[in-house]
């Protein structure tokens, strides 16, 4: 029987975030000000009030980030979706392929994990009582990918690695 699971998770607006839109509305306010002063664009101010403002707003919406979880018969995709319209595949794998798969505060997570510089975020925030990490060798480098899976994409893996699967 074929296993297909898939969750997504809403990454959480940092202070950087909150620091970039700020920018991108201010820079927008300035841009139309200074367009505006000049006297030969008066008459097309209107479009470029409305061509600034959506702009802006599309780089503001651009900051909404989430990640889809896809495990299918062992095998992990991890999509990051842009504004709930532009898809990107960020990590495409194999389980079989995963050194350990465990809760980020199960102990698993020590000095040799900390150390790898390839990391993969695709979850909520780091604060998040629900995160999980996975390490694996990619394309010939070790990475760490931290993911926030449900219990029964965590069944999965144990069906096909139980001994590298920690809770």
């Amino acid at each position: 029987m074929d296993i297909f699971l898939e969750k997504i998770v809403k990454r959480k607006k940092t202070v950087m975030d909150s620091a970039i839109i700020a920018g991108i509305i201010i820079l927008a306010i300035l841009l139309i000000m200074i367009l505006s002063s000049f006297k030969f664009l008066q008459t097309f101010s209107l479009f470029i009030i409305v061509g600034i403002g959506y702009l802006a707003f599309m780089f503001m919406r651009s900051r909404s980030i989430e990640y889809e979880y896809i495990v299918t018969n062992g095998d992990l995709d991890i999509d990051m979706i842009i504004a709930q319209r532009k898809r990107k595949r960020i990590f495409s794998g194999s389980c079989k392929d995963f050194d350990v798969v465990a809760k980020l505060t199960s102990g698993q997570y020590d000095h040799n994990t900390q150390s790898i510089k390839k990391r993969i975020l695709a979850i909520s925030s780091m604060e998040s009582k629900d995160v999980y990490f996975a390490t694996l060798v990619k394309d010939g480098q070790k990475t760490l990918i931290f993911f926030e899976p449900h219990a029964k994409m965590i069944e999965s893996f144990k069906k096909y690695i139980p001994r590298k699967v920690f809770d």
